[in-house]
């Protein structure tokens, strides 16, 4: 993954929250693992649509906090879809932020996240294939 952060977001915006003074850390920023559970959510609400049923999060790699976020912003999560194996996905999230909901948007984290689509039992199930767009 890159860290450019000169670039727009890669994706479709799957969620976007305000951060709020109750995500914070001691030093006042944005508590990593609030940043990290949403980015987990965002790219499950993906993946549920990709694989038309229940997903559940198998890894994340290359996280990377590029810039901290403070109360106030509004925190876009994008999710693109990198592959879709027999059962899993595998899509790059990267987070975003207006500061204060406004100016310029300003990238602040990105991570890999892998998903496995499973069956009411919770065992990992084939994923039917998406078809292209049509156009």
């Amino acid at each position: 993954m890159q860290t450019d952060t000169s670039r727009l977001p890669r994706g479709e915006l799957a969620a976007r929250q305000l951060a709020m003074p109750a995500h914070t850390n001691p030093a006042g920023d944005i508590f990593g693992g609030w940043i990290m559970a949403s980015m987990d959510a965002a790219a499950s609400m993906a993946t549920t649509r990709f694989a038309e049923g229940r997903t559940v999060t198998v890894a994340v790699s290359g996280m990377t906090f590029i810039a901290p976020v403070k109360v106030g912003d509004a925190v876009c999560f994008y999710a693109d879809l990198k592959r879709i194996g027999r059962t899993s996905l595998t899509l790059d999230v990267e987070v975003w932020v207006l500061r204060q909901g406004r100016g310029e948007r300003v990238k602040v984290t990105e991570a890999e996240f892998t998903f496995v689509a499973v069956d009411e039992a919770g065992r990992p199930r084939p994923i039917q294939p998406v078809a292209a767009p049509a156009g």
